[in-house]
């Protein structure tokens, strides 16, 4: 290399005339052609010419350049390519820069990309509030890649007894985020907040996640029940009965408009939007079902089938739910349909498939569900029309005799009535 400090600060600040100019020891200003200058080092590495640049004349002084210019020597000397060393630390930096994007920062982005696959606006509030509430004041500012299970149980350990089932979603919610914030490459490692192997090992004692079952009627006391619901006028009370006598959710049957209807084919189209599992179901209607139905106020300029309170919105989802209170306290609407599950496992010969396609269960694994074209609808109305007749039997005791001191009984399974002997 040639000997260092050929250039000056004047002269540096006197060049015009495009070109290189060398300071030694590889180090180049470079004078383009509308007057830029810019600082060069150019060396030798495998045989090979190359050069790196060190910036620019108005960032970079003389002084400084040379300064530069003497580490990337420097870098050469242990046997490194100065700009691979350079390349590998900006690469460094950014690794570090993402690294340290704030949990807070993670969990946005995260429910921003999510939240338009989520259904319920519920859920959406939820997601939002449980974390601000509980894990922001924790770890909302702290890195993503600090959050440890110390944290994790900081949080989690104060609610874990008298809120069960909110400290469970959040659990969850906080693993969701640092499994996005690991593919986004921003921590690395075990989630803190993972439940299987971890967690449950150290919250065991307090929370054993077990299924929690909506309080059902038993099958048996079914038909009494809906004997005396159908003494009991208003909305509420025939949307009841028409969700137990489809085996529906609730928010299926209050958002059901006329157009849904199909009555020459005693069919409910209920679209993908209200369906839990996102995708279309026909509902096969018994014929109560459509008298039901047929019974129904129109009001004009409400498309619903059971209109609510206020004009043109439907049935609030509580109304069923308080009907129910004041006659079965400590029942649930959505344990209707598990009533009707035991009814028909336990007292019916129809397949398990129909029956769990009849409460729009997903059966079976992916490659089954595709090879399952159709829908069974008939096999569908054979059960529902099953269910509605058992429902209405304790009505059908009531009403039918044979004379006037000559009652009549059914005998489960036999649909004839059989002649009581006195």
């Amino acid at each position: 290399m040639r000997a260092g400090n050929r250039l000056s600060a004047i002269k540096v600040a006197r060049l015009s005339k495009p070109g290189r100019y060398g300071d030694g020891h590889g180090l180049w200003l470079q004078v383009g052609p509308g007057g830029s200058k810019a600082w060069l080092f150019r060396y030798m590495r495998n045989g090979i010419a190359r050069q790196m640049g060190l910036g620019p004349l108005h960032t970079i002084g003389l002084a400084q350049a040379r300064v530069l210019a003497l580490q990337a020597r420097q870098v050469l000397r242990d046997g490194r390519d100065p700009i691979d060393v350079r390349r590998e630390g900006r690469q460094a930096e950014k690794l570090h820069a993402a690294r340290s994007i704030t949990f807070k920062d993670c969990a946005e982005r995260y429910v921003a990309a999510h939240e338009k696959s989520w259904r319920n606006p519920k859920h959406r509030a939820q997601w939002r509030s449980t974390l601000a509430a509980y894990a922001y004041p924790e770890i909302g500012d702290l890195p993503v890649s600090a959050v440890d299970t110390a944290l994790v149980l900081r949080i989690l350990e104060p609610i874990w007894g008298n809120k069960r089932e909110t400290a469970g979603r959040l659990r969850g919610r906080i693993e969701c985020v640092i499994d996005w914030a690991a593919a986004r490459d921003y921590r690395q490692g075990d989630n803190p907040a993972r439940w299987r192997g971890h967690l449950d090992k150290l919250l065991a004692t307090k929370a054993r996640h077990s299924v929690r079952h909506h309080p059902a009627m038993p099958y048996k006391d079914l038909p009494e029940f809906l004997a005396e619901l159908q003494t009991h006028d208003g909305i509420s009370a025939k949307a009841l009965e028409f969700t137990v006598l489809t085996a529906a959710r609730t928010g299926e049957v209050i958002g059901a408009t006329h157009c849904e209807i199909d009555l020459e084919a005693h069919a409910w189209m209920v679209p993908a939007s209200r369906m839990k599992s996102g995708r279309p179901h026909r509902v096969a209607l018994s014929e109560r079902c459509i008298a039901i139905l047929e019974a129904l106020p129109r009001i004009e300029g409400c498309p619903y089938l059971f209109p609510g309170a206020r004009y043109g919105a439907p049935l609030s989802n509580m109304a069923m739910a308080e009907l129910l209170k004041g006659m079965r306290p400590g029942l649930t609407v959505h344990g209707f349909r598990s009533t009707f599950k035991d009814w028909a496992t336990e007292t019916t010969d129809h397949a398990r498939d129909i029956v769990e396609a009849a409460l729009a269960h997903i059966v079976g694994d992916k490659v089954e569900a595709a090879y399952r074209r159709g829908d069974a609808l008939e096999k569908r109305r054979a059960l529902m029309r099953d269910w509605a007749e058992y429902c209405a039997r304790k009505q059908r005791t009531h009403a039918l005799c044979v004379g006037p001191s000559q009652p009549v009984r059914y005998i489960s399974g036999h649909d004839d009535p059989l002649k009581i002997e006195g």
